[in-house]
């Protein structure tokens, strides 16, 4: 599919609020196969989301070290966390260690999910995940670990209202970017 035509795909699904606001760029006309390439969704007319740059206001993770202590990241722990790791410690450990052995062991998860997500941003997986966003589910794109999924669904014209408030809890263990895109929206109800 032409880039165009993806295009106008995409942005005849933005929720109406966000029509004019929100749009998706890729200046680059020539793919050449050794470069990826440009893409961009910019809001009002600013770049907020540049596809492998380093240079955007939202935050990007260089490392796992950052992600386990950037303390806007709040991670819950369930009981059966807690349980797995006493079951892999085969011994006897304080109750608060166990808290913190298993926020470790999820937030080292959390941070390899996140920083794989950050990896795959390029104009030609822009060009696939939108794709893939236009033949799937709405509800299989929130779930999804992949940044540019939860992007495009957040600002889904088949989102609503009620939903977008529902999930406020779910956006605090994504990526900084689609935290962004998720309070651009909230704010538009």
């Amino acid at each position: 599919m032409s880039w165009s035509k993806l295009k106008q795909q995409l942005e005849s699904f933005l929720c109406p609020a966000l029509e004019g606001r929100v749009e998706y760029r890729a200046p680059g006309y020539r793919y050449s196969p050794d470069k990826p390439g440009i893409c961009y969704i910019s809001v009002d007319k600013k770049n907020v989301l540049n596809m492998m740059d380093k240079t955007s206001f939202i935050r990007w993770y260089q490392t796992e070290l950052e992600i386990k202590n950037d303390p806007h990241i709040q991670i819950p722990i369930s009981n059966d966390d807690i349980e797995a790791v006493r079951k892999a410690a085969k011994g006897t450990v304080p109750e608060d260690r166990l808290q913190v052995m298993a926020r470790s062991r999820i937030s080292s998860e959390y941070a390899k999910e996140l920083l794989s997500a950050q990896a795959s941003l390029s104009k030609s997986n822009f060009i696939v995940v939108a794709t893939k966003f236009l033949s799937t589910s709405i509800e299989e794109s929130l779930d999804s670990n992949d940044i540019l999924l939860n992007i495009l669904a957040l600002v889904d014209r088949r989102i609503g209202k009620k939903r977008i408030l529902t999930m406020s809890e779910k956006m605090k263990l994504k990526h900084p970017s689609v935290q962004y895109f998720y309070e651009l929206r909230r704010n538009t109800l």
